[in-house]
């Protein structure tokens, strides 16, 4: 059965019908941004010219980073973008006039789609770094084990590229006195069509586990043709380096390094995924406590999965992996509580209607919503039914592509999609990244920190009652109880007292928000009884 979209929660209920001014993180507050180009993140070793060296050559990680003009700000939120392209170069490497090489419409940080959306999030208050990452892989190999053990090698060194890059700006703000003015607390991996590989990829490989565990033992492989000994997973740490990119990697076979350490010792964790048109290489890979995702996707895309699929190599009729796409992955991460940060804000805003018909047009066993997910429903082709027009509508170039697979070359109609994007992404942001300003002007109440006032509430998950209690320097003043459906169950007032015990009574299960209201604000707690 088809669950309802979820309704104008508490939050929403109390949204102004008209907000006055921009807003920071809502609104492009900034009419311009700098870029910084060139960027070196860090070093690691690129297989991409394997064939002419003969190993693994050590290669520059570069970035371009947007900042806002006249910004005075100094702990903002920072994005990490990365491309789309196959996991190869978009120009060829021996004759670079040659492009298209990866079958795509582009494949570098300076497509027009990356720096579009990069400027805008600049304007917005963001710091935005578009990193490159390491490419290389045989896509054309001669069966499907080979193409299988080439994509997940590829995605694996991208991941520890944007785990790399992560690092590097942690790093900058213990050592070098944070020179880019970043929250190294609120930090968005955001990835764009194989991008969004890595973005999905890399919030759930966890534990190198994962890959030999692989449903269908899709990353192992049978080295010798003998049934008696165990297969050889296609990643090993000491061949490969862990799964961040910390440890030395060796091949035992000549010696040649195949993964350089950079940063060693920072965190590499971030607070949100954003995904444009990517799949997962494994949707057992989503647990419960990982990062909240927000997804963009073509749901009859013929390249990436929207539910589940093949993956096939562009341009040719050759399979690399099945794969799971951005509704499966989206369903599970709200089925484990990972989008609760959105879920319990009821952010649907102005997106409500838009997103509720949007998957009522979706294709018929993909219409179940969930709050982190927009889907673009694209018209087929006129020759090829069944195949839409384009399975990024948000991209354009200047290059013309095949003269039977053309490229948009029309920024005005992606900047329309580029505009819902920003629609969509934004609220969701702010809750997730915890962005006080933006969280009042949505709510129109002034938000605190629950940190800020020392609010805890426990047992939570609670059968009975659950205790809920502050600093004794800020005492509780009122409790507003809302349920999912942003009905007000219960009213606590004139409380003055930084110890309270709400009590059950006759609240069904559930989830639920309560509104703390303090002499600084308004605190937001999150209450499930059982």
């Amino acid at each position: 059965m088809m669950k309802k979209l979820y309704p104008l929660a508490f939050l929403l209920l109390l949204l102004p019908l008209l907000t006055v001014g921009q807003t920071r993180y809502l609104d492009e507050v900034f009419p311009s941004v700098s870029t910084q180009s060139n960027v070196t993140y860090g070093v690691n070793a690129t297989v991409l010219y394997y064939s002419k060296f003969g190993q693994a050559v050590p290669e520059a990680l570069k970035m371009d980073i947007y900042t806002p003009d006249g910004d005075t700000e100094t702990d903002r939120p920072l994005i990490l973008y990365f491309h789309t392209g196959n996991f190869l170069p978009f120009c060829d490497p021996n004759d670079p006039t040659i492009c298209g090489y990866n079958g795509s419409c582009g494949g570098e940080r300076t497509d027009s789609a990356a720096v579009e959306m990069c400027t805008r999030l600049a304007k917005m208050g963001y710091v935005v770094a578009s990193c490159d990452y390491r490419l290389g892989w045989n896509p054309i190999a001669l069966t499907d084990v080979l193409r299988r053990f080439g994509i997940i090698n590829a995605a694996y060194r991208g991941v520890q590229d944007a785990r790399t890059a992560i690092r590097y700006f942690r790093k900058s703000v213990a050592d070098e006195g944070n020179p880019f003015g970043i929250d190294d607390d609120k930090i968005v991996v955001w990835g764009q069509g194989t991008g969004g590989y890595l973005s999905l990829t890399m919030g759930t490989l966890d534990n190198y586990l994962k890959i030999p565990l692989a449903s269908n033992g899709k990353f192992v492989y049978d080295h010798d043709g003998n049934t008696m000994t165990p297969p050889i997973p296609m990643i090993i740490p000491q061949i490969n380096g862990d799964i961040y990119g910390e440890t030395v990697g060796i091949n035992p076979a000549d010696g040649d390094t195949l993964c350089y350490p950079n940063h060693v010792g920072f965190s590499s964790d971030y607070a949100l995924g954003v995904n444009l048109g990517g799949a997962s290489a494994d949707s057992s890979w989503v647990d419960p406590g990982q990062v909240p995702l927000i997804s963009f996707a073509v749901p009859t895309d013929n390249y990436a999965p929207y539910a589940e699929g093949i993956v096939n190599v562009p341009g040719t009729n050759l399979q690399v992996i099945l794969a799971q796409g951005s509704y499966v992955i989206q369903q599970l991460h709200e089925a484990f509580g990972n989008q609760d940060p959105m879920l319990d804000a009821g952010i649907t805003f102005d997106l409500t209607a838009e997103q509720q018909a949007a998957f009522a047009a979706s294709p018929a066993d993909v219409q179940e919503p969930a709050i982190g997910l927009y889907p673009f429903n694209m018209p087929d082709k006129d020759t090829v039914p069944g195949v839409p027009v384009t399975v990024a509508p948000w991209e354009w170039t200047s290059f013309p592509g095949k003269p039977d697979d053309p490229c948009n070359m029309n920024g005005g109609s992606s900047r329309i999609y580029i505009d819902t994007i920003m629609r969509f992404y934004a609220p969701r942001a702010c809750f997730v990244l915890g962005l006080d300003d933006c969280i009042s002007t949505l709510t129109g109440l002034d938000i605190v920190p629950g940190a800020e006032v020392g609010l805890n509430a426990y047992p939570n998950p609670a059968s009975d009652f659950v205790v809920l209690t502050s600093d004794a320097s800020h005492p509780m003043q009122e409790i507003m109880l809302y349920d999912e459906m942003g009905r007000l169950i219960k009213v606590v007032s004139s409380i003055q007292q930084s110890t309270y015990t709400l009590e059950r009574g006759q609240i069904q299960p559930g989830r639920y928000v309560a509104l703390i209201r303090f002499d600084q604000g308004t605190a937001v707690r999150k209450l499930i009884f059982n």
